[in-house]
Parts: structure tokens; sequence; C-alpha cells
């Protein structure tokens, strides 16, 4: 369902019910709009919206921790202060900043929704609540640098009608939505944006075809079939030359099989040997699959640890028999889970894996924003890959940079964005005349010597 607060009540049974979670977010310069704002003991949200120009329900949307069961105003909170709707608003210092970022920066106020299931109650929840804070991180970010944002949120939850939100009229005034989570929900929301010309990103996996329908959708995610098709693309351009080495791993519950059979057809077209063995062979038996004279480049038919483990520990046998033979392994991109204890083993390897996203824990650039995270909000990041939080803040970068510099003429492709991303890398084509796919691909490359870095093809 979706949770709004309007009114008394509703501002009294937020102050009344006990804690239940609180997200914490750092303070920043005192100006008085887009920026983080430190609890006082005697302030109530009535007295924190009208002495910064806005609504209770303005502030209430954009801090969703507020709409969370249990939720109460406490000393040391830190909130983030939306700009002002309405430029006579009341305390008319709270309009000065505004007016200021915008005349020396980018001449208007961008209007973020975020309609995504945002509570504490499941899996879904949690991890849309992170990406919403990597999305607080970045308009901090880009607050700093001069940009005005004002941003409003619903909790869109799997049981929730969006025509409610729909209905809210902050939703009509935005620029830009990001959501929803779940595809029952996308044709309403669609429908909403194309009559107000607001753009719609959709940043998870949503089944149907509403993108080749509605000029205003940018779909992030991209399916299985075309990222096997991409990996396959780029595994016959990189490896031309190589032996390739297919290990049945056998795995009953794998879903590999699409990718290479699809590999092995293609090597057979264009005439590029390859041999099979199995993992559980003896040494000598799996040995004979390998070539003494040319790189050997290995892939496996499952993506699961266990066996790739296995498979890495009999290369290694295999090396140490033959001195002198050239192993590389091409993965899937679950290996990437595993990366951050085997990045030394990848790299021995020299291995590529085939993603749309890639989270380097030892980038300075990652960690520096990692402890902001936990300075904001007083833990760590939920361990999930790809880090939601970082997806949250490059989604927000990206589109908000675009925005503010082409308009409604930003369709995030090739040279739209000179963003460098954490983690997301963002590349968008045009599916027929109709909404924008996202085309980005690369390789990660675990290079011999400890490099790692990301190919595009």
């Amino acid at each position: 369902m979706i949770q709004r607060f309007s009114g008394r009540a509703s501002r009294w049974w937020l102050l009344l019910l006990c804690l239940f979670f609180v997200v914490a977010v750092p303070a920043c310069a005192q100006d008085t709009s887009n920026h983080i704002y430190k609890v006082k003991k005697s302030d109530t949200l009535y007295g924190i919206a009208h002495y910064h120009g806005i609504t209770v329900d303005q502030l209430i949307n954009a801090n969703p921790e507020m709409k969370l069961p249990g939720y109460q105003l406490h000393k040391g909170a830190r909130l983030y202060i939306p700009a002002p709707q309405n430029a006579a608003a009341t305390n008319s210092a709270a309009t000065k900043p505004v007016a200021q970022s915008t005349a020396t920066k980018q001449g208007k106020v961008l209007r973020v929704g975020v309609a995504l299931p945002l509570h504490n109650v499941d899996g879904d929840g949690k991890r849309m609540v992170e990406y919403y804070r990597g999305i607080l991180l970045a308009c901090d970010s880009l607050k700093r640098d001069g940009y005005s944002i004002d941003i409003h949120s619903w909790n869109l939850d799997a049981t929730a009608d969006p025509t409610i939100m729909t209905h809210d009229p902050a939703a009509a005034q935005c620029n830009i939505i990001f959501g929803p989570l779940y595809s029952v929900q996308v044709h309403a929301l669609a429908e909403f944006c194309k009559a107000r010309d607001i753009k719609l990103v959709i940043p998870f996996s949503i089944s149907g075809d509403d993108v080749t329908n509605y000029t205003q959708i940018f779909q992030i995610w991209q399916s299985d079939d075309k990222l096997n098709n991409n990996a396959i693309e780029a595994f016959l351009k990189r490896y031309r030359d190589a032996r390739v080495v297919l290990i049945d791993c056998n795995d009953k519950t794998s879903k590999k099989g699409n990718f290479t059979f699809g590999l092995r057809n293609r090597l057979s077209a264009r005439g590029q040997e390859y041999r099979v063995t199995n993992l559980n062979s003896s040494l000598e038996m799996f040995g004979k699959a390998f070539a003494q004279n040319r790189l050997n480049v290995v892939v496996l038919n499952t993506g699961r640890s266990p066996e790739l483990n296995q498979a890495i520990a009999k290369l290694r046998a295999l090396r140490a028999q033959q001195h002198g033979l050239r192993v590389a392994l091409f993965g899937y991109n679950e290996w990437l889970m595993y990366a951050p204890g085997n990045v030394d083993t990848f790299c021995s390897f020299d291995t590529c894996v085939p993603s749309y996203y890639y989270y380097n824990s030892v980038d300075p650039r990652t960690k520096a924003l990692e402890a902001e995270y936990q300075k904001w909000f007083h833990q760590q990041p939920m361990y999930a890959y790809p880090r939601f939080f970082l997806t949250g803040y490059d989604h927000a970068q990206f589109f908000l940079r675009g925005l503010a510099k082409y308009g409604k003429a930003f369709k995030g492709t090739a040279g739209q964005s000179t963003y460098r991303p954490f983690q997301t890398p963002l590349v968008f084509k045009q599916v027929g005349d109709k909404g924008m796919q996202n085309d980005n691909f690369q390789l990660i490359h675990f290079a011999t010597g400890g490099r790692i870095e990301s190919l595009t093809y």
C-alpha cells in the first residue's frame, strides 16, 4: 500500500509512535534549502518545515524513513530539506539560496520523484531504502555543486495502487520519477508520465515491453539473453586464436546452457577449435583437452562457487604438471560476488567476467563514498551485488546532471554524459521510436599482475 501522511492527525501520530527505525544523514552548511538539517531537542516537524519554508508533507516525502512504522523525531537525527515548491514561502530567507543556486548554476529546480517500496518489512523494501539513500547522497553532492533539487517519495509496495500516488499534485510537478519496482505498476505510471512528459526511470528487473510503447521510459535492466549475446560477441573478438576448453561441471541446477550452447554454435560456424572435458575426470584425461602451443580459454557450464573452486584447483595442478601451459578463464556475472576474496586467483588466470556493473572495493573513490554512507546512516551498506546505494548514487548523478544540462532533450546516449560512475555505467539506445534501453556492456578483466580494468565492447 502507499503510505502518505498529511494534516494534524498524521503529524501527531508520527510524534507519538515509539522509535522503530531512524535514518541519520550528515550535517552540512546550514542554508535553507536542499541541505541536511540536524534536529535539536526542541524541534518539531512543523517547526522544521516552517523555518525552511516547506510543508510538513514535503519534509516527510523527502525523508521516507518518517513513513516507517514507529518513526519518532529525536535530537541528533538528520533530515534532508527539499527546496520550497512555492517561491513565496513564509520565511523569505528560505527562498534566497534557491534563487541564488538556480541563477548561478542550472536555471531551475530539478523536481525528483521516487516511487519504490520504501519500508523495512521485507527484502524489497530494505534494498530500495538503501537505493533511495544513494539518491540522497547524490543529491547532497549535487547540491554542493550548485544544483537545486526538490525530492518527493512514495512507498509503492507490491500491493499499492499507483493511481493513489498519481493523484498527489507533487507527482505531476516532477521532471523525473525513479520507479516502480514491480511490473504490474509500470503501465499506470507510464501513462501518467506520458500525459505530463515526465521521464520514468525503471531501475531494476521488469518483465514486459513497456519500453517499446512509451518514449518517457528509461529501462536500465537488461535481460539474461542480451547479456549472453553480448558476452558471446565479446568472447569471439577477444579469443579469436585460442583453444576453447568447455568444462562440464555436472551441475544439474545450472542455467548457463544458453550461453555455452550459443558459444559452441558460433565457434563451430567459424571453424574455431574447442574441446569438452569433465570436472570429475582424472588429471591426465582432463589435461588432454588443452593445447601446449597456444592460449587455452576455459569456460565452465555453471556459475556456482563450489565448482569454480574445484576447477581452479584442477587447473593449478595441471599448470604445475605442464610447465608453460597458458590458461585463461572466462566467467559469469555471479563470479563478481566471489571476487573480493579471489582477486589474486582471478588475476593469475587472466580472468574476464561479462557484466553490466562492477563494484571495486579497493577503489579509493568507492572507499570514500562508503565511509560517507556510514557517516550518514551509522551502518554498513548491505552485502549485496550490485551495491544498492551505489546504484542509486550513480543513477541520480547520471540523470540529474543530464537533465540539468539538456532538459527534455536528454536521452542518456553516448556523448551526453561525462559522469564517471562508481559501479553502474549507463549508455542508452532508443528502442524503435519509443523508449530508451540501457545498452552498456563490459568485460571486467582481472589481468595478470594484479590490474583490474573494465573493457568496453
